[in-house]
């Protein structure tokens, strides 16, 4: 089974091609995890702006309370969205990291199939149990690796609804307990 300068020369070409692709992939993440930054940090630089404005223009310590009691809601809304737009980026590299991995595999397992079937058409005679086995060992490993495909895309939709659902518990906590601070009576 050897190989020829041409297929050696194609393989290496697909494996450039595959790499260039990933990087590809990779730079339009962290072009938009900088995009994302940026415009948390100009809108961070704004909210500061105008609190402290507000800020100057406190009399009392009750507009003060008032006045930290207001910037804490949405200062936490902010913090939530953030994360989950880091998390859906993540969430999107990822896919598109396992899309390529899966027609990697796939177009490894064409190949990996074609070499079985041209080195068991010049197999010598008696060699079918050989044969056999390597066919089976081939079944198996891409019975393993569809298998623990299925379960991580399992574990990542069980993740993101986990995420999902505290977000939306940390959220409901949030609002409820972003209230602004009014006068209590005093106890007796």
């Amino acid at each position: 089974m050897n190989l020829t300068p041409e297929q050696i020369a194609a393989a290496q070409k697909a494996n450039l091609e595959t790499l260039s692709g990933l990087t590809n992939q990779a730079l339009q993440s962290i072009e938009k995890l900088v995009e994302l930054n940026m415009h948390i940090a100009k809108q961070s630089l704004g909210d500061s702006m105008s609190s402290a404005k507000k800020a100057l223009e406190v009399k009392d310590i009750q507009q003060l309370l008032a006045h930290q009691a207001e910037a804490v809601q949405p200062m936490a809304e902010k913090i939530m969205a953030y994360s989950r737009h880091l998390y859906e980026l993540a969430h999107e590299t990822q896919a598109s990291f396992t899309k390529s991995a899966e027609k990697e595999m796939q177009a490894g397992q064409k190949k990996i199939n074609a070499l079985v079937e041209d080195w068991t058409k010049n197999a010598p005679a008696g060699s079918d149990a050989a044969v056999n086995a390597m066919k089976q060992a081939i079944a198996s490993a891409t019975n393993v690796f569809e298998t623990s495909q299925k379960a991580v895309k399992h574990a990542v939709e069980v993740a993101q609804t986990n995420l999902s659902n505290a977000s939306s518990s940390a959220e409901k906590t949030i609002k409820t307990s972003g209230k602004p601070v009014t006068k209590t009576s005093k106890k007796k």
